[in-house]
């Protein structure tokens, strides 16, 4: 069936008014809970089998959280659909005043390699929830994962309701051919700006998740060993391939040699002498982006590892010493095991760093000063971010997660990703057993009472 066909046959689907049917809702996010459930071996091979993902680091970042996310929305799904009801103006004196969730429709999800389940199906959750019809368009860069990813929608859904499109560059631009009511897109800069055109011609509303070059400051009054532990942790989980993961350090130069120290002590405590046989190490996605990231390590000064293994696409966990700010390893997201390290005696010198880039993704401090993190916090603008610790701000369903300027457009999770996929439809509810008729033509000498009237709505 081609790409028009599902869509026409989605369209037809929806307007039987099938997906906005709460029970209907619940029953199938119920059937994909158990599906998922039932396939976890398969997911958890099938993300090792792609790039070697450690089945730790998948079932905390990737199947676990899906399971949470279906059951949060299984278990507040009906009361989030029911109209809210928000207080009424004395201008519409008298009425109700309500706001009612509508699905906008047809939506595509153009979701990325990095973390190929949990990127896929939370959103999806959201806009199934919200009652759309969905377009999934997994990644080609991990194959394994995308196939069971169709496998296990197939298994809950019928295609007029979700569908998944596998493919590469080519299927993912004929989808972005199609009209779209809503558009939700994880990946890079470069490729969100494609996407982002491509809604515009029809004024079709976007989520852009994206990323960026992530700041973390560690101050001379950081907790060393702790400090060096989180961002090991934060940086290499996934082999640095995280859009939220510090992209590069600031650290106060008093503290530099030491940190350092602390880091590489870190390393090795997580992965051992021979990173390259521990099972806890992912690999690098594809050949392409191990190229790209092995480039970057040319005419730099490497403090720690940089041990890389062409075909096993294997890259150590490295440090880099005070690159470049110009250099191509400054120049964009490294999005791989390559930490650059920066000193600073100033916070000017942080600013002149920070304020070099577009505005990141993420952004953390290291500091036992409050006063200082939260003037960071205050003065800097970024997606969202951690202090003390590494991207667990994520883990908050809470917390709104998305980026700014280049790092994205929009935030989801939890509750808020059913608010994505919902448009909010303001409805007034007016009495008729009084007509207050100051509104009405001839207006005579009525301004002064309408102003006076105003001051209270």
């Amino acid at each position: 069936m081609d790409i028009t066909e599902i869509i026409k046959n989605q369209k037809t689907f929806f307007n039987t008014g099938k997906t906005k049917d709460v029970p209907f809702i619940k029953e199938t996010l119920k059937k994909l809970l158990k599906e998922i459930e039932k396939r976890e071996e398969d997911i958890l091979q099938a993300l090792y089998n792609d790039f070697k993902k450690p089945f730790f680091e998948s079932v905390m970042t990737e199947t676990e959280l899906v399971k949470k996310e279906l059951k949060e929305f299984i278990k507040n799904i009906k009361k989030w659909h029911k109209p809210k009801s928000v207080k009424p103006n004395l201008l519409n004196f008298p009425s109700s005043a309500k706001i009612y969730n509508e699905p906008y429709g047809s939506v595509l999800i153009i979701s990325p390699w990095n973390y190929p389940f949990q990127l896929a199906f939370n959103p999806l959750i959201g806009a199934i929830s919200a009652g759309n019809t969905v377009v999934l368009k997994p990644s080609e860069l991990t194959p394994n994962t995308s196939k069971i990813t169709r496998e296990i929608i197939e298994s809950t859904f019928k295609t007029e309701h979700i569908a998944v499109i596998e493919g590469g560059i080519n299927i993912s631009q004929e989808l972005l051919k199609q009209r779209w009511d809503y558009i939700f897109f994880t990946g890079s800069v470069s490729v969100g700006k494609i996407v982002y055109q491509s809604a515009s011609k029809n004024l079709t509303p976007v989520t852009l998740e994206l990323g960026g070059k992530n700041p973390c400051i560690i101050d001379e009054t950081a907790n060393i060993n702790l400090s060096a532990k989180r961002i090991t942790w934060g940086k290499f989980i996934n082999a640095g391939q995280t859009c939220i993961a510090p992209d590069y350090l600031l650290i106060h130069k008093s503290i530099k040699n030491i940190f350092v120290d602390a880091l590489k002590k870190e390393i090795e405590n997580f992965y051992g002498k021979d990173i390259q046989k521990s099972n806890d190490f992912a690999r690098i996605i594809n050949i392409n982006h191990f190229n790209r990231a092995t480039n970057l390590l040319k005419n730099q000064e490497i403090l720690f590892g940089g041990k890389n293994d062409i075909n096993d696409l294997f890259i150590g966990p490295t440090l880099i010493n005070e690159p470049n700010l110009e250099s191509d390893l400054m120049n964009d997201e490294i999005f791989a095991p390559i930490l650059p390290i920066i000193s600073y005696e100033t916070e000017e010198d942080i600013n002149k760093v920070i304020t070099k880039f577009e505005k990141p993704l993420a952004l953390y401090i290291f500091s036992n000063r409050k006063d200082f993190a939260k003037k960071l916090i205050n003065k800097y603008s970024f997606g969202g971010g951690t202090i003390n610790d590494t991207t667990v701000h994520f883990t908050n369903k809470s917390l709104p997660f998305g980026g700014v300027g280049y790092s994205g457009i929009g935030s989801y999770h939890g509750k808020q990703t059913f608010d994505v996929f919902s448009h909010k439809k303001g409805v007034i509810t007016r009495g008729t057993w009084l007509d207050i008729p100051i509104r009405y033509a001839p207006y005579n000498k009525k301004i002064k009472l309408l102003k006076h009237l105003m001051k209270w709505i």
